[in-house]
């Protein structure tokens, strides 16, 4: 089950893809399509968030920070 780490409530917009960076903040960058390419990461929150290991982090629906545990040695 995944629970909710950190409330940022990131608005997302269609085409970027949201992600929690190294430095445990929110960071976004454009998707690449068709002939286009995409990066030119920015940073949209601060959230500053500590991962453990074994968690996978990502940013929720709602536009929160949330974990669930790795599935391994199934």
């Amino acid at each position: 089950m995944a629970e909710v780490v950190k409330r940022v409530g990131v608005r997302k917009e269609s085409g970027y893809l949201y992600y929690l960076g190294k430095d445990g903040n929110v960071w976004r960058s454009k998707m690449a399509r068709a002939g286009k390419g995409g990066g030119n990461a920015e940073k949209v929150a601060n959230a500053g968030v500590s991962r453990q290991s074994g968690y996978l982090y990502y940013i929720d629906k709602n536009g929160d920070v949330s974990r669930s545990p790795m599935a391994r040695g199934r």
